[in-house]
C-alpha cells in the first residue's frame, strides 16, 4: 500500500479517530475526578545565629547561620519534630507518614529553609507547613540549650498561604495526555483497518489489482431508492450524476470494440446486494433513450426483479419461451418509459434454472434477439448459483457490478474466475454505489463537481432560451 492509501484510510475512519480521541479525553477527565486531590503549601523560615561576645553583647552571625542550615535540614526529618507537629495539629497519622508529606529545601547560598507540605485539603497543607517550622524551632531550642555561645533560631519569614488549586491531579495535563493517547489509538485503529481492508474502493487501483477494466462508476444516489429503482426523467438534478455515469458506461460499451461491439451483454455481480438488477434495468433504458433498440431479458429465474423494477406485469416470459409454451413476440412487453425498450420477463420459475439457461434454445433465442437489438441480460449472482456463469457462455460478455465498500477483492476474483472457467468473457467492472463525499468518493461523482456542472448547464440553457425569446 502507498502513502495515499493510508491517508484515505485516515479520512475514511475520521469518525472513529474522533470518537477514540474524545474517549481518551473523557477517560482522563473521569480518572482525575476519582483521584484524591493533593494541595501544596509552602512556608519559609530564616535561620538566625547570634553570638555572645565578651562584653555580653549579642550580634548576628550570618556565616554561622549558613553553616548551620544543613544540620537544621537534617533535623527537620527527625521523628521528634514530626511528633511535635502531630501533637500541635491533633493528627492521627504516624510520624513517618506525616514526615513523608514534607519537603525541606535550602536556596543556594542563603540561610533560608523552605518547607513544602502536602495534604488533602488546602487548610491542612498550610497548617502543616507552618507547624513544621514551629516544631523545628522548638526542637533546635531544646537541643542547643542555654549554655551555647551561639544562639540559633528560626524566624518564620513567609507564612504559608492557603492554596486554591491542587497540584494533583493536574486535570489539564491529564486531558492532554488522554487526548494524545486516544488520538494515537484512533490513528492506529484506522491504519490497521486500512491495511487489512480487502473491500473494493472506488479510489483504489482496481484495474491494476484485478487486471480488468472499469467500465463505469455509478455514484450513490437517493434517486434509485424507490420501489422500482428506475432512473426517470422526473428525478431532476439529484439523478444527474447517475444518469451521466450511465451514459458514460453506454459510451464505453460502444467504443469497446468498434468493429464488433458486444450485442449480448450479461449483467451480474459476485454476491446479492451489489445492485446488478438496478444497473441492468437502467443501462437498458439509457441505451434505449439514445434511439437504439434494446431488449432487456430477466435471466434470474430464481429471484426475478426486472418486471417489478420496470412496473410491468410478470406473467409468461423467458422460461415459457424456452419450454415452447409461448412465442417470443407474444411475451415481449413494451415499457412506458421508452418506446425503443422491450422487456422479456422471467416467466414461470422452473425447477432447474441452470439447465434451462444453458440450453441450445437459450443460445438461439439470444442470437435471434441480437439480430434486431442490443440484448441486456440480468443474471443471478455468480457466486450464489451457477446460472450466471452459464449465461456468460451464451453471451458476448459480462459486466460485473461491484458494490463499493461492500464486496471484497476475494469475491470479485472468484467471480471473474467463474466467468473464465465457463469460457465466458468479462467485459469489465461497474463500480456501484460510489460515495459522493469522503475518502472513497470518485472525483466525477463528488457533490461539488456535479453541482457546479449542473449549474453551468442550467445557466447555458437559460441564456440560450433568453436569446431565442429576444430573437
Amino acid at each position: 500500500m502507498e502513502l495515499r492509501d493510508y491517508l484515505r484510510g485516515l479520512r475514511r475512519h475520521w469518525l472513529a479517530i474522533a470518537l477514540m480521541t474524545l474517549l481518551g479525553i473523557g477517560t482522563a477527565y473521569g480518572w482525575s475526578l476519582l483521584q484524591t486531590p493533593v494541595y501544596e503549601a509552602t512556608a519559609s523560615g530564616v535561620v538566625q545565629a547570634k553570638t555572645e561576645y565578651e562584653n555580653g553583647q549579642l550580634l548576628n552571625d550570618d556565616s554561622s547561620a549558613r553553616l548551620k542550615v544543613p544540620t537544621l535540614i537534617d533535623m527537620a526529618g527527625w521523628e521528634e519534630v514530626a511528633e511535635r507537629v502531630i501533637d500541635d495539629l491533633g493528627l492521627t497519622e504516624s510520624p513517618a507518614s506525616v514526615a513523608s508529606r514534607i519537603t525541606v529545601e535550602n536556596p543556594q547560598s542563603t540561610a533560608i529553609i523552605r518547607f513544602t507540605a502536602q495534604a488533602s485539603t488546602p487548610q491542612e497543607a498550610a497548617a502543616l507547613a507552618q507547624a513544621w517550622i514551629d516544631a523545628l524551632a522548638a526542637t533546635v531550642a531544646v537541643v542547643d540549650g542555654e549554655d551555647t555561645p551561639t544562639e540559633i533560631s528560626i524566624y518564620a519569614a513567609a507564612a504559608a498561604t492557603v492554596p486554591t488549586v491542587p497540584v494533583f491531579p493536574d486535570t489539564r495535563t491529564a486531558l492532554i495526555v488522554g487526548g494524545v493517547l486516544g488520538l494515537g489509538a484512533g490513528i492506529a485503529f484506522a491504519l490497521t483497518r486500512t491495511a487489512s481492508d480487502r473491500r473494493v474502493r472506488a479510489t483504489d487501483d482496481v484495474e491494476s489489482k484485478l487486471h480488468v477494466p472499469v467500465m463505469g462508476v455509478i455514484p450513490s444516489s437517493n434517486a434509485l431508492t424507490g420501489a422500482s429503482k428506475l432512473l426517470t426523467d422526473t428525478a431532476g438534478e439529484r439523478a444527474f450524476p447517475v444518469a451521466e455515469a450511465l451514459r458514460s458506461l453506454r459510451t464505453n460499451l460502444r467504443f469497446m470494440d468498434v468493429d464488433n461491439p458486444p450485442r449480448k451483454i450479461v449483467v451480474s455481480s459476485p454476491l446479492p446486494g451489489d445492485g446488478k438488477s438496478t444497473i441492468a434495468c437502467n443501462l437498458a433504458l439509457t441505451l434505449a433513450r439514445s434511439g437504439e433498440p434494446v431488449v432487456l431479458v430477466d435471466g434470474d429465474l430464481r429471484r426475478p426483479t426486472v418486471a417489478t423494477n420496470l412496473e410491468l406485469p410478470g406473467g409468461a416470459g423467458l422460461s415459457d419461451v424456452l419450454t415452447g409454451r409461448a412465442a417470443v413476440a407474444d411475451v415481449l412487453q413494451r415499457t412506458p418509459h421508452d418506446p425503443h425498450l422491450l422487456v422479456l420477463a422471467a416467466g414461470t420459475i422452473p425447477p432447474n434454472p441452470s439447465e434451462v439457461l444453458g440450453s441450445a434454445r437459450m443460445r438461439q433465442l439470444l442470437e435471434d434477439l441480437a439480430k434486431h437489438a442490443t440484448v441486456i441480460i440480468d443474471a443471478p449472482p455468480l457466486l450464489a448459483v451457477t446460472d450466471g456463469a452459464v449465461l456468460t457462455q451464451q453471451a458476448d460478455g459480462a459486466l460485473l457490478v461491484v458494490g463499493v465498500g461492500k464486496t471484497n477483492y476475494d469475491f470479485v476474483e472468484k467471480a471473474l474466475d467463474a466467468v473464465h472457467k465457463a469460457n465466458g468473457r468479462a467485459l469489465g467492472l461497474v463500480l456501484n454505489k460510489v460515495p459522493r463525499k469522503g475518502g472513497d468518493a470518485s472525483p466525477y461523482a463528488s457533490a461539488a463537481y456535479v453541482q457546479e456542472y449542473v449549474k453551468g448547464e442550467s445557466r447555458k440553457r437559460s441564456s440560450t432560451r433568453a436569446a431565442a425569446e429576444s430573437a
